[in-house]
């Protein structure tokens, strides 16, 4: 395959693939993929690195459906109705993918790339120096409200998991006491009638 048919072929999968976004830390690529199945066949899920933040902890995804129809209609339902993954409270956002959110993109054979060095009396200089404090004034505040975040990601997940149990724990109840006679003995006490299913 020459550069021009690769670089074509790379523009169907694009074409094909959703960008996710405002995801927990905890999910996993299995979970990605058991969700967004139900709209139609994934083919593959890729976790962007997460650069701006010291841990690494990726939030985004780029979710590759079996055509752009799925990914499509995937967006469209998005938009209208709150997408929540593994019962996290966060819904997850869905936009179509761009070429740039590829780390395996090949090269365009039409595109020409050219890079220098910037003097220190250059006016960009100061800019640069600039961006660099604010990028690490950034990483200092993303990694404290990631720590936060999973701290209460943590809090609701175990909340979540007790009231599963104590709903699990009543349902138990109620099958007992249905179980071991004592409904029918209220029942014919209230005098009510009790359907067998």
């Amino acid at each position: 395959m020459d550069a021009k048919e690769s670089y074509a072929s790379f523009l169907e999968k694009v074409k094909r693939t959703i960008y996710i976004d405002n995801m927990s830390p905890a999910v996993s690529d299995s979970v990605v993929k058991a969700a967004f199945n139900q709209f139609g066949n994934v083919l593959s899920v890729h976790f962007i690195p997460n650069y701006l933040e010291p841990k690494n902890v990726p939030r985004a995804a780029l979710v590759e459906m079996e055509n752009p129809k799925q990914a499509e209609e995937i967006i469209a339902e998005m938009e209208i109705y709150p997408f929540m993954i593994s019962g996290m409270p966060r819904p997850v956002r869905a936009r179509p993918a761009k070429l740039e959110m590829f780390d395996d993109r090949p090269k365009n054979p039409e595109r020409r790339i050219q890079c220098r060095w910037i003097n220190s009396k250059d006016p960009n200089f100061e800019v640069a120096q600039k961006i660099k404090k604010l990028v690490k004034t950034h990483a200092a505040e993303a990694s404290f409200l990631l720590t936060e975040q999973l701290k209460e990601e943590e809090k609701l997940a175990a909340q979540h998991n007790e009231t599963l149990k104590a709903n699990f724990r009543k349902f138990e109840l109620i099958d007992g006491v249905h179980e071991d006679g004592t409904t029918k003995q209220l029942a014919h006490y209230y005098n009510m009638h009790i359907s067998d299913s």
